[in-house]
């Protein structure tokens, strides 16, 4: 990847010109967790073996662009969702050389795509990552939590037509605990976020489940939440 950019145009006699750069922090999930896309690190002597997609903004492009451009480079496709977490910074440059570091976090439904030197490394599983990277990742897995209730996160990580069931279990991956399911459903029906289709599936012995789908909100400002209640 090209070497990040320095905002040196500009800068007062003497100051020091300032690197930026992008990590992306690239959810899918795998079984019952998450994973997050690593890819291997670019400085061979380095302890850290692997590290996460990063670049720096092109001067045509917003650092939401350039996000999203990170994850195409990496896993061939654009993100379902991409959501900035946190900018990082200091005095001193992280391993990777960027002074100030703008973390985003992403999704994408399926751990199937990915660069042929990628890897996808569950959460509980993560190796060491150079520099504040591993804050990056903590960063943006909590920034994506908090927004689970606010934003249509869960329904970027499903088919056009679900089952309730799928949609509480990705609600319950994206928050890492388990969700009381009659409230879950009272909480969905009170948001207005789903909508029933005529289509059914069968789901093992019992009584087929209905199918729904996404109902994004008529007005451009609307904000509709979900209440959960946690399974402790």
């Amino acid at each position: 990847m090209p070497d990040r950019t320095s905002s040196a145009r500009g800068a007062p006699r003497g100051a020091r010109p300032l690197s930026v750069g992008v990590d992306v922090v690239l959810f899918t999930p795998r079984g019952s967790e998450l994973a997050v896309l690593l890819l291997p690190s670019q400085r061979p002597r380095s302890r850290e073996r692997w590290m996460l997609p990063h670049d720096g903004p092109r001067a045509d492009e917003t650092l939401d662009q350039t996000g999203a451009r990170v994850v195409r480079d990496a896993v061939g496709m654009l993100p379902s969702f991409l959501g900035q977490a946190a900018t990082t910074g200091g005095a001193a440059k992280v391993s990777d050389g960027a002074q100030v570091t703008v973390v985003y976090f992403a999704l994408v439904p399926g751990d199937d795509v990915a660069a042929a030197d990628a890897a996808w490394t569950t959460l509980s599983d993560l190796p060491q990552l150079p520099g504040r990277q591993r804050q990056s990742v903590d960063g943006a897995l909590a920034a994506m939590r908090a927004q689970v209730d606010q934003q249509p996160i869960a329904f970027r990580l499903l088919p056009p037509a679900f089952t309730l069931s799928e949609l509480q279990s990705v609600y319950e991956l994206l928050l890492g605990r388990r969700l009381h399911k009659a409230s879950f459903r009272r909480s969905l029906h009170a948001s207005a976020l789903v909508e029933a289709t005529d289509e059914w599936r069968s789901e093992g012995r019992g009584r087929p489940a209905q199918l729904f789908r996404y109902a994004p909100p008529r007005r451009k400002k609307q904000r509709r939440g979900v209440r959960f209640d946690l399974i402790s």
